[in-house]
């Protein structure tokens, strides 16, 4: 079931980011993830967030700002399994067009989001961590 997120859902959904996040970045020292944690953890109940939820526990969410996909998080031993894909598919039915940012050496997202329709319209550098990432969009 997906469902809006609750703040209740905050220390579920802030496991899931870093943990992730850590094992999606394999290339960004994870003392990135962990330094920015707590931003991440202020700033998050303010966007828009849908999480995915099995048995009442939560196995993933997307964020979002307007049509901008801040990310899609999925806990790792639930990757692979179609959650993402769950998540991506119900804000593509809330939203005509979607964007998002992701890091040229995350080949996993980088293929499912392509898989998924979406098209790399820019390179760029994200001067945080020095990696190169793609601007991608997608359309109904």
């Amino acid at each position: 079931m997906i469902r809006k997120f609750e703040i209740d859902d905050l220390q579920e959904v802030m496991r899931i980011w870093l943990e992730s996040n850590i094992k999606a970045h394999h290339f960004i020292n994870e003392s990135y993830w962990k330094e920015n944690y707590e931003t991440v953890k202020e700033i998050l109940p303010n966007a828009t967030i849908f999480v995915y939820e099995n048995n009442e526990k939560i196995e993933g969410f997307v964020g979002l700002a307007d049509n901008y996909i801040a990310g899609i998080f999925v806990e790792n031993e639930k990757q692979s399994k179609g959650i993402g894909k769950d998540l991506l598919d119900y804000v593509k039915e809330k939203y005509p067009s979607l964007s998002l940012k992701v890091y040229k050496n995350n080949i996993r997202a980088v293929q499912f989001y392509q898989r998924e329709n979406f098209v790399v319209k820019e390179e760029q550098l994200d001067r945080n961590t020095n990696e190169v990432e793609y601007v991608m969009d997608w359309e109904l």
